[in-house]
């Protein structure tokens, strides 16, 4: 890829994370920030609060699973069309705590046509990995752009 192709596909990605984020309340009003995006690649923040605790508590699972899946919506939209998740998974290796900064980077794996593979690693402040994540996308025909 040539440098003016990168810094276009690069243009393109931080212009569907912009529209998307403006129109993602759920992700803001939960505190959600998006800190990068690349072809491909997306990092989401979230402060886990007294809210978001279970009844041991601890960060309540949905919450964890929600920041990565936030990651991975912004990773596989970073090529101009509307992609939806088609299933993911998750596993959970250490529990959130209230007050914790938790900061899930997504990779993309695999795209072939409308399908694609991404992995979200959802760690804490310190390094420790809390969560692993793989999401599945399928892309419609539709622009994120000039919609």
């Amino acid at each position: 890829m040539t440098a003016q192709a990168s810094a276009q596909a690069q243009d393109l990605a931080e212009a569907c994370a912009e529209a998307m984020y403006a129109a993602d309340t759920a992700s803001r009003s939960l505190g959600i920030t998006i800190s990068h995006v690349s072809p491909g690649r997306a990092t989401a923040t979230m402060t886990v609060t007294a809210q978001m605790l279970n009844g041991h508590a601890i960060g309540h699972g949905g919450y964890v699973f929600l920041l990565a899946d936030t990651a991975f919506a912004f990773a596989c939209n970073t090529y101009g069309r509307v992609t939806v998740a088609a299933g993911a998974d998750v596993t959970f290796l250490e529990p959130a705590r209230a007050g914790d900064t938790l900061t899930a980077t997504a990779v993309e794996r695999s795209r072939r046509g409308r399908s694609g593979l991404y992995d979200v690693t959802v760690t804490r402040a310190d390094g420790v990995v809390l969560a692993e994540f793989r999401g599945r996308s399928r892309s419609l025909d539709t622009p994120i752009l000039g919609r």
